[in-house]
C-alpha cells in the first residue's frame, strides 16, 4: 500500500465535505493519478467520494485557483497540462520561501510538532532506497507540509503548499527517469532534524539546498 499523505480523505471528518473533497482531489492531481488533460466529472467523483455534487464542483473552483484544473464553456473542467517551462518560476518563489519555511518552523514549532518532525526524519532514515518512487515523493510532500505548518504561518503555508504542488507535478511528469528520487528524499532527514533541533540557520540551508538540488535533478533529465 502507498504512503498515505496527511491530507487524505479518510479520517477528516471534522472537515467539511467540501474540504475533504478538495484535498483528495488535489493529492491525486499533483500526483498524476489524474492525468495532465484528462477530463473531470464532477458527477463521477461525488459517487467515488460518497457525496453530492455541490461540494465537488466548490472543490474544483477552489483547484482552478491552484492551477491544477481549468474549465472551458460548454466543454467541461480538465486537469491541466504540466508546463516545464514553469520550473524556473517556481523554484526562484521556493527558493525565497522554502528557507523561511524552515527557519519558522525551527524557532516556533511546537513540542507536539517537534515530536511528529523527529518521528518522520526516522521513518525516512529506516526507508529502503528501492522504495516505489511515488511513495517517496509522498513522503516529500508530508515532510513539506509538516514543515509548513510548524511554520506557523497561515498565508505563507497557503502559498507554500500552492507551489509544492506544482513543483510536486513537474518532478512525477520526469519520476521514471530521475535516478536520485531516494536520494531526494534522504536529504530531509538532516532539514527534519535542523527543525526539530531549532537550528533556524542550518535548517534555512539545508532547505535552499534541497530546492536547488530539485530543480538542478530535473534538469538534469530534460
Amino acid at each position: 500500500m502507498g504512503v498515505m499523505l496527511e491530507n487524505s480523505i479518510a479520517g477528516e471528518e471534522d472537515l467539511s465535505l467540501s474540504e475533504r473533497a478538495y484535498r483528495h482531489l488535489r493529492d491525486r492531481l499533483i500526483m498524476l493519478d489524474i492525468r495532465p488533460g484528462d477530463p473531470i466529472n464532477d458527477g463521477k467523483l461525488a459517487a467515488e467520494l460518497g457525496i453530492g455534487r455541490t461540494p465537488v464542483r466548490e472543490a474544483l473552483k477552489r483547484l482552478e485557483s491552484d492551477h491544477l484544473v481549468v474549465s472551458y464553456p460548454r466543454r467541461g473542467t480538465f486537469a491541466t497540462i504540466v508546463d516545464i517551462t514553469e520550473l524556473a518560476d517556481v523554484s526562484e518563489l521556493r527558493e525565497s520561501l522554502e528557507p523561511l519555511a524552515a527557519r519558522r518552523a525551527a524557532k516556533l514549532a511546537t513540542p507536539a510538532l517537534r515530536a511528529e518532525i523527529r518521528e518522520t526524519a526516522t521513518a525516512i532514515a529506516g526507508m529502503a532506497l528501492d522504495n516505489d518512487p511515488y511513495d517517496l515523493m509522498r513522503y516529500d510532500i508530508k515532510v513539506h507540509r509538516l514543515i509548513y505548518r510548524a511554520a506557523a504561518n497561515a498565508h505563507l503555508e497557503d502559498v507554500l503548499i500552492r507551489y509544492d504542488n506544482l513543483a510536486t507535478r513537474i518532478w512525477c511528469m520526469v519520476l521514471e527517469k530521475v535516478p536520485s528520487v531516494a536520494s531526494h528524499i534522504a536529504e530531509h532527514v538532516e532539514l527534519l532534524e535542523a527543525v526539530a533541533d531549532g537550528d533556524a540557520d542550518r535548517a534555512g540551508k539545508l532547505a535552499l539546498e534541497h530546492v536547488t538540488s530539485f530543480e538542478q535533478a530535473i534538469r538534469s533529465v530534460l
